[in-house]
């Protein structure tokens, strides 16, 4: 397919991306708007508003500053009617990054992934300008170069990676295919990229998978309090629902946050907090009803929790030395323990970036200090995943295992070579 077809299809693929997200974020606020403020409310203020909130969505940070009317209305102190908030609800960002994997891949099954990476991060910022410069007001104020930047860069990130990751599986008759030939040509050692890379991406999952369930758990122990915050709101039927769907953009924001409890380092609720397996420690918490799932109380039996991302890194080690085994390569004790630590290495860096964007401020005044910390985060995960996968990649293979994999082996070769004759 031609180069520039490519890239005009790519560009449709980065406009449809964000004119989803855009209607995910304006529809509802659309609807609150006719039921709160009737036909004669003043439009002009939606889309603003819901523009600012879809680049809040991907990453960028916001200033609040309350109108003076609102402040006096509610007694607002002066030096909290103006604050920064940059905990975004991840999951517009993610929805994002899976769309533009999709389209990466696309151009790479192609054979033109340059051209569809360059032509959706392209037709992506396009819009991200267009939204940037439409959407000023005066009440969530983003930096005009963050506004654009930001959600572009989102963009290129997932396109990048669904491209890179079928031209490296599948070739690209180009400079990726120049790469493996020079990767293939380390013998042993050639194995220890892709696998460092599949299972980092394993321990992820797997960790996610963790956290989500234990976010579930904590709902079911804890349902009563989150249930209390809601009717201490006082709201209608608009407002819960408005309520829920917030909670639920913040869903993988909290992921993060369940993540670094279990890896021990914990998460901040302000300045001077800190909620983990060995103390919680907190203040006077906002009466946000998902902060009810928080535990009042810990104990230092809870550091067991650790033990769920060192069984995360054994699934990937397990996943990957059956791999390894099959295809019969990194036999040696080198390139196992360098897949071990280039695992661990990754899956650190990915919890490093999550926690950097789950973390920042949530409110004014001491709110200014909420989530996991980026650095002890991503140790505590590096060294947990480094002790899981390096138990069983680099553990002794037993006689009786060797004998299962060559019998396997024997029978796919038999199986081959046994095809119909005429």
């Amino acid at each position: 397919m031609q180069r520039l077809i490519v890239a005009l299809l790519a560009a449709l693929d980065a406009a449809i991306a964000a004119a989803v997200g855009l209607a995910v974020v304006l529809a509802p606020f659309t609807l609150l708007w006719v039921l709160a403020f009737g036909l004669a409310a003043d439009w002009g203020s939606l889309w603003p508003v819901s523009g600012t909130l879809w680049q809040f969505g991907h990453g960028v940070p916001l200033e609040v500053v309350l109108p003076d009317a609102v402040v006096s209305a509610l007694a607002i102190p002066k030096d909290a009617a103006r604050f920064a908030l940059s905990v975004p609800p991840l999951a517009l960002l993610l929805f994002t990054l899976l769309f533009a994997a999709r389209s990466g891949r696309r151009a790479a099954v192609a054979g033109r992934w340059v051209s569809g990476v360059i032509g959706g991060v392209a037709g992506f910022t396009a819009l991200s300008v267009a939204v940037a410069v439409t959407c000023r007001s005066d009440v969530l104020r983003a930096p005009l170069w963050a506004a654009i930047v930001i959600p572009a860069a989102v963009y290129a990130v997932g396109a990048l990676a669904g491209a890179l990751r079928h031209a490296w599986a599948e070739g690209d008759d180009g400079l990726i295919d120049r790469l493996r030939d020079v990767v293939d040509a380390w013998g042993d050692w050639a194995a220890v990229p892709g696998e460092a890379v599949r299972g980092a991406a394993v321990a992820t999952v797997a960790l996610t998978g963790a956290s989500a369930v234990g976010i579930a758990v904590m709902t079911l122990l804890r349902g009563g309090e989150v249930v209390a915050l809601f009717e201490a709101a006082h709201v209608d039927a608009l407002g819960a629902a408005m309520l829920t769907l917030g909670h639920l953009a913040y869903l993988p924001t909290l992921i993060v946050w369940a993540a670094s409890w279990l890896a021990a380092p914990g998460f901040a609720l302000g300045a001077g907090t800190s909620v983990s397996p060995a103390g919680t420690e907190l203040g006077v918490v906002p009466g946000i009803p998902v902060l009810g799932l928080v535990p009042e109380n810990s104990s230092i039996w809870m550091l067991v929790s650790v033990l769920v991302p060192i069984a995360c890194g054994a699934v990937a080690g397990w996943m990957v030395r059956s791999r390894l085994v099959w295809e019969n390569t990194a036999g040696g004790y080198g390139p196992r323990a360098a897949i071990a630590v280039a695992m661990a290495g990754l899956t650190a860096g990915v919890a490093a970036v999550a926690a950097a964007l789950a973390s920042g401020s949530i409110g004014p005044g001491r709110l200014a200090q909420a989530g996991p910390a980026p650095g002890a985060l991503a140790l505590a995960i590096g060294i947990e995943v480094l002790i899981g996968a390096g138990i069983l990649l680099l553990a002794p293979r037993h006689r009786d295992e060797i004998a299962e994999e060559r019998i396997d082996r024997w029978n796919t070769e038999m199986a081959g070579l046994t095809t119909p004759v005429d």
